[in-house]
């Protein structure tokens, strides 16, 4: 049996009604606010007090623009004036005539300069004067959306809370911001909790919510969960949109369930929707990841049937795609089609053409092709350099290799542990050691590992040369530093016979 919901009575607090002297001062400030008479109220400054404040803006509640006039008034000049109690005051008045942006904007100015104790006492200055204002359940809807915009997600966590234990409940699009902040830090596992909470609590999700829950399951790898989900829109008198289609897509290509997910995309149809530009270009880089052209090629041809326009990000996958197999000429023709069709070229395009050149060693294309990013106003990054030096690693030069390195360190990209052991590799390749070792350091200086294999070459490479001692002390510094990479074998590798160590590499590479 469900355990029955008996919510703490929201406590009745009244403020001592105002006696001579102060009733004279609120109600001739009433007068001049009704009659907009500014010049005799800046008189009235120095004779504000909280006291005074709380009964004007207790009289004036019926106006909200007149009563946030009022508040501004004070905030500006005589800041002093102003309480928490007061605060609290004027989020009643404009959340109670819907002002709900408004009521935000003063809560973020009251909890950007806070203390520590702040929340707890803010959120119980709104619910004692809740009654005094008959206030609405949406002022504590508001603070727990602040707190979800705010990304303040343990204030929100104890309004949530709070507002349940006083029979108070958030509105779904409240429920929604949070689910979509924690979403936006990675915080899957709290954000599904979250949603668990909110259906025992019976506050109803709409699609909205239903998307972003199918997503946080797709992204912690609850695929089984995520179509519980999707299958459950219907019962819940909602029909999936497309976003629901997409999200889930999008799950199935993650997975490498590309069948599973072409299925989905066909039966679209059902709920009366066409897959859109997102839908295509999520399978298609699905088949790209998985190696499978033909058939990301074929969604191409199936998207522009359907009349759905291939956009940047369409042209970029495939180009990528293709390049990453070294089938340069099919990317050269894509990216021909592309400016056909309109599409300026962006740096993703360029690394993308200029590595399929590169993994084939047709480096002097490729350096034609990064003269063309000055005219597009486009500027090398961190990839643009990657790709460059595989073209000279796959054609074995070194040294035109590390001098790309030292240019790419120059303009301030980073290099990336890839990158670093294609250099290491082409180094032993060509027995360089020297050349080896210093790209070494600078990755222990990153605090990167080597791959087994990487490290296995290097190290035969230095016994062969007779630098054993050198070897034995880089396995060292890379032990204290915990960089030994996973599954190496140190023992093994230390103690293998010199004339082993040809063995050792091809084992290894």
């Amino acid at each position: 049996m469900k355990k029955k919901w008996n919510p703490i009575p929201v406590p009745h607090r009244t403020v001592p009604e105002p006696q001579g002297q102060d009733l004279d001062f609120v109600n001739i400030v009433y007068s001049h606010l009704v009659h907009s008479d500014w010049e005799k109220l800046n008189s009235l400054i120095t004779h504000l007090t909280p006291f005074r404040v709380k009964h004007v803006l207790l009289k004036l509640q019926k106006d909200y623009v007149i009563s946030l006039e009022f508040f501004n008034w004070v905030h500006t000049h005589k800041p002093s004036s102003h309480t928490l109690e007061t605060h609290s005051m004027i989020l009643h008045i404009l959340t109670k005539n819907k002002k709900f942006k408004s009521a935000e904007s003063i809560l973020k100015g009251i909890l950007v300069s806070g203390s520590i104790d702040l929340p707890s006492r803010l959120f119980d200055a709104v619910l004692y004067s809740y009654r005094m204002c008959d206030s609405s359940s949406r002022v504590f809807d508001s603070l727990f959306k602040t707190y979800a915009h705010m990304k303040k997600f343990r204030n929100a966590t104890d309004v949530f809370c709070q507002m349940k234990d006083y029979g108070f409940l958030p509105t779904v699009e409240s429920c929604n911001k949070y689910i979509s902040s924690l979403l936006d830090l990675n915080r899957v596992d709290i954000a599904l909790a979250f949603y668990k909470e909110m259906r025992r609590c019976r506050i109803s999700p709409n699609v909205y919510t239903l998307n972003m829950v199918i997503g946080a399951f797709c992204k912690s790898g609850k695929l089984e969960n995520a179509v519980e989900v999707f299958k459950e829109m219907e019962h819940m008198g909602f029909n999936p949109s497309i976003a629901s289609y997409n999200t889930l897509i999008a799950g199935y290509c993650n997975k490498g369930l590309l069948s599973s997910a072409v299925k989905l995309k066909n039966s679209m149809g059902k709920d009366s929707l066409q897959p859109n530009v997102i839908t295509f270009n999520t399978l298609i880089y699905g088949f790209c990841k998985e190696g499978k052209l033909h058939e990301a090629n074929k969604m191409l041809s199936e998207m522009k049937s359907m009349n759905v326009t291939p956009n940047i990000v369409t042209y970029n996958t495939l180009i990528n795609g293709f390049s990453q197999t070294g089938n340069s000429e099919m990317g050269g023709r894509l990216y021909e089609e592309m400016v056909r069709n309109g599409i300026k070229a962006d740096i993703l395009t360029y690394n993308a053409l200029i590595l399929g050149l590169c993994k084939v060693g047709k480096t002097k294309k490729a350096a034609y092709l990064v003269k063309d990013l000055d005219k597009g106003n486009l500027v090398p990054n961190a990839s643009t350099f990657s790709a460059l030096i595989t073209g000279q690693c796959v054609r074995k030069n070194s040294e035109n290799a590390f001098q790309l390195y030292k240019s790419m360190i120059k303009s301030g990209c980073h290099p990336n542990k890839h990158t670093f052991q294609m250099l290491i590799s082409t180094f032993c390749e060509n027995e360089d050691f020297d050349g080896a070792i210093q790209i070494m350091q600078e990755m222990l200086e990153r605090c990167m590992s080597l791959d087994t294999g990487i490290l296995s070459e290097l190290y035969s490479g230095l016994c062969r040369c007779g630098e054993d001692q050198l070897a034995m002390k880089l396995l060292k510094e890379m032990e204290i530093r915990c960089l030994l990479p996973e599954g190496f074998d140190k023992a093994r590798t230390i103690n293998s016979k010199p004339e082993n160590h040809d063995k050792d590499i091809g084992d290894n590479t």
